[in-house]
C-alpha cells in the first residue's frame, strides 16, 4: 500500500478539501467497478469518482465498505444524469445516488453536462444542488463538461460558484479557455479522460493517435523512468489541477498513484503544454443534446 498523504490535497472554493488524484469508474462494467474501488483503495487512494449515468455506483459504494476504510476517509464524487435534470428531479436523484453509495452524505455531486438546449433545466437543477449543500446532504457542488459561456449563464442565475468543472483535458485537448474561465471564478479544473484515454477507446472516432503512444511524452517518461501514463498524470498535479484515472487492472491502478517521486522541469510541461491539438475527443456539449441519448437512471 502506498502513502495516502503521498497525494496532494486540493482546496475547494467553500473550503472543502479534495485529494487530487482519484479513481474513474467510466466504462467500468459494475461486475468489474467492486474490485477496481476495492483495489483502489487498498493502494492509498481516498478519492472515487463516479456517475448515475455510469451505471455502476451501487458497486463503488460495496467497494468503499469492502475496504473497511472509515467514511470520512473516502471523498466520494457523482453526477447527476440529465433525464433527472429540475429542481424536484434533481432532489431525487440525489436521494438515488445516496441509497446506491450506501451513504447519507455525498462529498461533491456535480451535474454532468451543461445541457445548453435546455438550459432553464440545467439551471433549476444546479438550484436543488444549491439546496443539498446547504442543508448539508452534500458536502460541494459543481460542474461536468461546461464551456465558459455556460459558466456565465449559471452563474447569472444561481447564487453558489461550482467548485469544481470537470472537463475532458489531457496533453492533445488542454482547453485552456476552459481553465481561464475556471480560475477567473475560483473553480477547480478536474480533468477526466486525463491520460488521452478519449483518444484510444475502441468505437470514438477514426485516425486517432493515443496520447499513451505519443514520441514527446514517451521520451519524458524514459527521462524519468517512469511509464507516459505517470508523466500526464503529474502534468496535471503539477499545475494545480485534479484528476480521475480510470483503470480496472490493480497493476494499472497503483501505477497511476505512484506519481509523487518525480517532478517535471518546465521546460518538460511545457512541452507536454505545446501538445494540445485544440480537437477534443468527446461530444461536444453544444453540439449535441444528451437528452436525446437513450439514457435513464433507475430507481434505487
Amino acid at each position: 500500500m502506498s502513502d495516502p498523504t503521498s497525494i496532494p490535497t486540493l482546496t475547494l472554493n467553500n473550503g472543502v478539501t479534495m485529494p487530487a488524484l482519484g479513481l474513474g469508474v467510466f466504462q467500468s462494467e459494475p461486475q468489474e467497478t467492486t474490485a477496481a474501488v476495492e483495489a483502489a483503495l487498498a493502494t492509498g487512494y481516498r478519492h472515487i469518482d463516479t456517475a448515475a449515468g455510469y451505471g455502476n455506483e451501487a458497486q463503488v459504494g460495496e467497494g468503499i465498505r469492502r475496504s473497511g476504510l472509515e467514511r470520512a476517509d473516502v471523498f466520494v464524487e457523482t453526477k447527476v444524469w440529465v433525464s433527472d435534470y429540475g429542481y424536484e428531479q434533481t432532489l431525487h436523484a440525489f436521494d438515488k445516488s445516496a441509497t446506491k453509495l450506501g451513504l447519507e452524505q455525498i462529498d461533491l455531486l456535480i451535474l454532468h453536462q451543461p445541457m445548453p438546449q435546455h438550459f432553464e433545466r440545467t439551471v433549476q437543477a444546479y438550484g436543488a444542488l444549491e439546496t443539498l449543500t446547504a442543508d448539508g446532504r452534500v458536502r460541494a457542488i459543481g460542474v461536468s463538461n461546461f464551456r465558459p459561456h455556460h459558466l456565465t449563464a449559471l452563474l447569472e442565475q444561481t447564487q453558489v460558484v461550482p467548485a469544481v468543472n470537470q472537463v475532458e483535458l489531457h496533453p492533445y485537448f488542454t482547453q485552456p479557455d476552459v481553465q481561464a474561465a475556471n480560475a477567473e471564478h475560483g473553480i477547480l479544473t478536474q480533468a477526466w479522460s486525463p491520460i488521452g484515454g478519449i483518444t484510444f477507446y475502441p468505437g470514438w472516432g477514426e485516425n486517432r493517435t493515443s496520447a499513451l503512444a505519443d514520441a514527446t511524452i514517451a521520451a519524458i517518461a524514459q527521462a524519468h523512468g517512469k511509464s507516459p501514463a505517470q508523466v500526464m498524470l503529474r502534468w496535471h498535479l503539477q499545475q494545480g489541477r485534479s484528476a480521475i484515472p480510470k483503470s480496472i487492472k490493480p497493476s494499472r491502478i497503483a501505477e497511476n498513484f505512484a506519481v509523487t517521486d518525480f517532478t517535471l522541469s518546465d521546460e518538460e510541461l511545457a512541452r507536454l503544454d505545446a501538445l494540445d491539438t485544440g480537437r477534443r475527443g468527446g461530444p461536444d456539449p453544444d453540439a449535441v443534446d444528451p437528452s436525446t441519448w437513450d439514457l435513464s437512471i433507475p430507481e434505487a
